[in-house]
């Protein structure tokens, strides 16, 4: 948030936006030289300042924006924040970032969390470039395009803005983010704004019309609303635990017109919100590391640690255990995550699969990610996010 205000001074909010997305995506990066080349670190109450020479820094290693402008431009925020003081630090520091430019941007860094950079080279040590890669680049916007919408007319309106993906029935790929008041008819429920990966999560579902089916930990709704896309006559249970979260739920059922879905405020690990009637299918979009939607959220790379992932491992495990109850006989469980971490992922189904002898899992027949020793898993690439799916039936 303070790199935001900061840019705001001088930018308009979209290329404000930008630049602080920018700066937070290379943050690490960008920390490493900017303190290597202060003699001594700023203290506690001029981080502002600190924040500000990473914006700098970004402005010039990473954007098109001429060099001399952007350090005229950072420099002259020191005005604003009433520490005038600063502008002489500011100005030495980036221009002999800018000295060094051509140097700095041969240097292989990856702009990750040291923790992260080491469990990525240990799960991917064929595929981490793409993923560091993947992870700091601008994430492509992804429509999923309703089927009630005559999807070639649709598609020849607005068809020169994207493309069309195959295997993903839905699925269309812009070649420029735009704001949704520029879809055409978002506002009548033409499309959502969903990424493809989790767009495949209602097809390897397969809800039926007479399914009783539970989104548990269901906001914002995406995946709610696509299954009730492909089977409208099924009742849905939409389950979580926040209320303001919820109300995204209902604010997309509203827009869809959807008439199928229940929402119900509980939490998955819990019992206390389940009336008994067991569910034909049950949706699992766990809480997870979000390792695999960096580039969505490049923040993810500054507010997670190290500490964080076995807590969400021991919540997936806790939540699993507990709504495996209430799934009947024959029925499925899809797992999902937006991880690229193998103990939220296949290890975590491993350990599940070895403690419920009645837990029998199926195959994903997809080409989409590759097989892994349980489920299926997605790294960041060009038309997909990082995600992961595992299919298991009652048995």
């Amino acid at each position: 948030m303070e790199k935001k205000s900061l840019s705001a001074f001088a930018f308009p909010c979209a290329h404000s936006q930008a630049l602080t997305f920018g700066t937070i995506r290379f943050y690490h990066q960008l920390n490493d030289i900017t303190v290597g080349l202060l003699k001594h670190p700023l203290p506690k109450e001029n981080l502002d300042i600190h924040c500000l020479i990473l914006l700098g820094a970004y402005q010039i290693l990473h954007t098109k924006t001429p060099s001399h402008a952007s350090i005229f431009e950072t420099v002259k925020l020191t005005e604003k924040l009433q520490k005038s003081w600063a502008k002489g630090l500011v100005n030495a520091v980036l221009r002999q970032v800018l000295r060094e430019k051509n140097n700095l941007l041969k240097q292989n860094h990856y702009s990750h969390p040291s923790w992260l950079v080491k469990k990525i080279k240990q799960y991917y040590p064929s595929d981490f470039e793409q993923i560091f890669t993947q992870n700091n680049t601008q994430a492509p916007m992804t429509l999923r395009i309703h089927p009630d919408f005559n999807q070639q007319n649709w598609i020849d309106n607005f068809g020169k803005k994207g493309r069309r993906l195959e295997n993903i029935p839905q699925a269309f790929v812009l070649n420029q983010p735009v704001k949704v008041d520029e879809i055409a008819d978002f506002s009548q429920g033409s499309c959502f704004v969903q990424d493809a990966s989790p767009q495949l999560g209602g097809h390897f579902l397969e809800p039926k019309n007479d399914d009783l089916i539970l989104d548990a930990c269901a906001a914002p709704g995406g995946k709610t609303t696509h299954i009730s896309e492909l089977a409208p006559n099924s009742k849905i249970i939409a389950l979580d635990k926040n209320s303001e979260r919820l109300a995204k739920v209902q604010a997309n059922i509203d827009r869809f017109k959807i008439q199928n879905v229940e929402l119900l405020q509980g939490s998955a690990e819990h019992s206390d919100w389940w009336d008994g009637q067991l569910f034909d299918k049950i949706l699992l979009d766990a809480p997870c590391s979000a390792s695999g939607v960096i580039r969505r959220h490049p923040d993810i790379k500054l507010l997670r640690k190290p500490k964080d992932i076995s807590v969400l491992v021991a919540l997936q495990k806790q939540i699993l255990d507990n709504i495996w109850q209430m799934l009947k006989p024959g029925g499925t469980l899809l797992y999902a995550t937006c991880s690229i971490l193998k103990n939220e992922n296949e290890l975590q189904i491993a350990d599940f699969l070895r403690q419920n002898p009645n837990a029998k899992e199926q195959k994903i027949a997809l080409d989409w990610g590759f097989p892994v020793s349980h489920g299926r898993q997605q790294i960041p690439c060009a038309e997909f996010d990082g995600f992961y799916y595992a299919k298991l039936v009652k048995i």
